[in-house]
């Protein structure tokens, strides 16, 4: 949901009950619409985060620290030149409105009192972080600078004076009565949407947040003002008030939204209707929207991150293919070189009947009986022999062409099979651990070129990560191994797993190594067919159904000399048919 004014309503209490009266020590920016605060108070120091970024837009207490450029930006250095070692004397926020002031007391380039604003503006595409001159409201600047080419309504510039944006013409929900209250939302279009109408006529409350305000009031979500009474507009107040008075009292808690997996998902201002598919925990604001946003910024740089491994191999998958075609054209014209060969046997066996000046000769095709005769070219420039070793040469040549072109397909082919198999590891990759293993072998297989090493310094040995694979615990007590790329497949089955324990692994479909550890046990049928839908699910195949998954003794399995990372080949195997379950079993520790 977006960062909405009644959050940014909790989030500033919240603030001015931790940070009133703090200093400010350091100012960060870690990213270019993104500044953050260290704050010192008696008893702890804090992280204070204001990010004006698009979809990050927000301004919470954090306890996450992120890396720093060597190099400040601008606006980094002229906001420590103005707030470090300033006061912050309050949070001021108007009504509902998604704009923060932070108040700071601080002293100007003569050692004088004075008094600066940083004023955080979190609304969407148009949020900002503008530091303003009080009591004169000039602008200093802003990490957005733009003009009236942009805003018709003000500038965000050096020198200018700062004007704040368009106040909407709503009615605060915390100060509003009854009546004002049905007027307001009786205002709106009558075939809007309920949720629409109160966002459109209530200050400060975003489209989720009303909605769950319908659903708090056993509304029906989707219902239309048009529909809408006495009872519905009654029973919409009844709900409201509560919820208004906790937020006047600040007792409002608000609510993190997590999936099955405990992933954060969601979060609101305010109470919600549960649903059986998440868990929901009440917190405080600050820590609500860090929890959200620390997990939802990771998944985005594992994204971006996943993204560009992705461009990179279908970039050269793309190229293998061009140059698989070109070889396959090259087999395929060479294929007539047993057409010249079967020339110059004939020619050979029947050399006493060719003259020179000869431009053809038809001979019987003692090879295929069926074809009867075959018409043979000749050179009639040529001798009858020197005819009979052109035709040899040609065969020998076209012969070498074939083998060679036939030799560069199928390591082309391996070549594919070997970015597919490293698509699949990134596809199943959960974290930057993950992706960094695979970054460094597609570095080692020359796929990504190293960093070049600035003058005076040092390259950094490449050391690979410790080989982490995934361990679980079968139903039946034994211990079974997941290779999550093909550096941990490697490992676990060359060097971790013993002759005497079990790989399994998706029959010609690019995948996870799994091992059952068997310590000289016979395994049941439970864990053989519990480790294969894992093998499933940890495979390209893990969207399908009824996947053929191959399993055989360690013993057999081997790996050819000079394949790529991944690539292994076996023997004596059995198949068992399973659906990809990525919960077949119990998640264990980590060897």
């Amino acid at each position: 949901m977006p960062f909405d004014g009644l959050f940014l309503y909790n989030v500033c209490h919240e603030l001015n009950d931790n940070l009133r009266q703090g200093r400010i020590e350091k100012i960060y920016q870690p990213a270019r619409e993104e500044i953050v605060l260290i704050i010192s108070k008696p008893g702890g120091k804090y992280r204070l985060i204001i990010n004006a970024n698009a979809q990050n837009a927000r301004l919470h207490l954090t306890g996450k620290s992120a890396p720093n450029p060597t190099a400040p930006p601008m606006f980094c250095m002229l906001l420590r030149k103005h707030l470090e070692g300033g006061k912050i004397s309050g949070f001021l926020q108007s009504g509902l409105d998604r704009v923060l002031n932070i108040q700071v007391d601080c002293r100007d380039e003569l050692g004088r009192p004075a008094v600066k604003s940083l004023i955080c503006e979190i609304m969407g595409r148009h949020s900002n972080i503008i530091l303003v001159s009080r009591p004169d409201n000039t602008i200093l600047d802003g990490i957005r600078r733009y003009g009236h080419a942009v805003s018709r309504h003000r500038e965000v510039l050096p020198g200018q004076p700062y004007i704040p944006p368009p106040e909407p013409q709503k009615v605060n929900p915390l100060m509003v009565s009854e009546e004002d209250f049905r007027e307001a939302v009786m205002n709106g279009q009558l075939e809007d949407n309920l949720a629409v109408a109160l966002q459109k006529s209530l200050d400060g409350l975003s489209i989720p947040t009303c909605r769950e305000i319908i659903k708090l009031a056993g509304l029906e979500p989707n219902i239309l003002l048009n529909y809408c009474g006495e009872h519905e507009l009654r029973t919409l107040w009844q709900t409201w008030q509560p919820l208004a008075s906790d937020a006047r009292k600040q007792k409002l808690q608000s609510v993190l939204v997590c999936n099955c997996d405990g992933e954060p998902v969601d979060f609101f201002p305010l109470p919600v209707v549960k649903n059986e598919k998440f868990t929901y925990t009440k917190a405080r604001a600050n820590d609500t929207v860090d929890a959200f946003f620390s997990h939802k910024i990771i998944r985005e740089i594992i994204n971006k991150q996943r993204s560009q491994l992705l461009s990179i191999i279908n970039k050269e998958a793309k190229r293998i293919q061009k140059k698989l075609a070109l070889q396959r054209k090259s087999v395929a014209e060479a294929g007539e070189s047993d057409r010249l060969r079967l020339y110059g046997e004939l020619l050979t066996a029947n050399i006493y009947r060719l003259e020179r000046g000869m431009q053809g000769i038809e001979l019987e095709n003692y090879h295929d009986p069926e074809a009867k005769t075959v018409v043979i070219p000749l050179d009639k420039s040529l001798s009858a022999s020197e005819n009979v070793q052109s035709y040899f040469k040609k065969y020998n040549k076209a012969n070498k062409t074939k083998k060679a072109a036939g030799q560069m397909a199928r390591l082309s082919e391996e070549e594919l099979q070997y970015l597919d198999s490293v698509k699949a590891a990134l596809e199943i990759a959960e974290n930057m651990d993950d992706l960094n293993e695979i970054r460094q072998e597609l570095t080692k297989q020359g796929y990504i070129k190293k960093t070049a090493v600035q003058p005076g310094k040092k390259r950094e040995k490449d050391t690979p990560q410790k080989i982490k694979p995934l361990q679980y615990v079968s139903g039946d007590g034994f211990i079974v191994l997941v290779g999550k790329n093909n550096r941990q497949n490697d490992t676990l089955t060359l060097k971790t797993a013993e002759d005497s324990d079990i790989w399994l692994h998706t029959s010609k479909i690019p995948g996870s190594h799994v091992i059952i550890r068997t310590k000289g046990r016979e395994v049941p049928e439970k864990t053989l067919l519990e480790a294969a839908t894992l093998a499933a699910y940890f495979s390209r195949a893990r969207e399908s159904t009824n996947v053929p998954v191959d399993y055989t003794l360690r013993k057999h399995v081997k790996k050819p000399n000079g394949a790529k990372p991944g690539y292994v080949i076996y023997e004596k195997q059995k198949t068992v048919f399973v659906n990809p379950q990525p919960n077949a079993m119990q998640q264990a520790e980590r060897e």
